[in-house]
């Protein structure tokens, strides 16, 4: 059983950065590929970063040069920093655990969710 616990989310103004983390219960951590995915209203999820246990990391080109992913395989958290944030960033962001990268194969694992907005 793998459980996922997102934090790190809030109100910034467009421009201003947030740091999500997400801490990971279970003894797949190390071997598997984390990802975050984040779902705006009334629109479908979609995967934002992935990043394997290697360390090789993946973008959604909607936030590439923005966004960055790494990983603290000691601690069983991952972070996703997000820098020049937009209003069209405002999203609940879940974090994901699962294989592969291009594409990533999601486990089906999923934490709460934390929310982000960005205000104009």
């Amino acid at each position: 059983q793998v459980q996922l616990v997102e934090s790190g989310g809030g109100l910034v103004q467009a421009g201003g950065s947030l740091r999500l983390s997400c801490a990971a219960s279970g003894s797949i951590f190390s071997i598997s590929t984390m990802a975050w995915y984040r779902q705006a209203p009334g629109k479908q999820r979609e995967l934002v970063a992935a990043i394997t246990n290697g360390g090789i990391t993946d973008f959604a080109d909607s936030v590439k040069g923005r966004f960055t992913i790494s990983r603290d395989n000691a601690k069983n958290t991952v972070y996703l920093q997000m820098n020049s944030l937009k209003p069209e960033d405002t999203a609940v962001y879940y974090c994901n655990a699962g294989s592969g990268i291009r594409p990533f194969n999601s486990w089906g694992y999923w934490g709460q969710g934390t929310q982000v907005t960005v205000s104009s």
